[in-house]
């Protein structure tokens, strides 16, 4: 997982605004759909909220370890 090394390694700031860029590019995705077109890239919703996922992961666990 290339992707999730890479996602460890940005800081707070850039993960916070990775995520609202893949927030924005998933919401055009699920109006195209609601819309009835068919996007260009049907897998790429699914990649998406996973990726949202992950980041939301990475941020959880840097914040419960600095709570401990």
């Amino acid at each position: 997982m290339k992707a999730v090394k890479e996602l460890r390694a940005l800081s707070e700031d850039a993960l916070k605004s990775r995520l609202g860029e893949v927030k924005k590019d998933l919401m055009k995705y699920n109006s195209q759909v609601a819309i009835g077109t068919v996007p260009k890239n049907p897998g790429a919703i699914r990649k998406g909220k996973r990726m949202v996922a992950r980041i939301l992961t990475i941020l959880n666990e840097r914040r419960l370890k600095t709570k401990v």
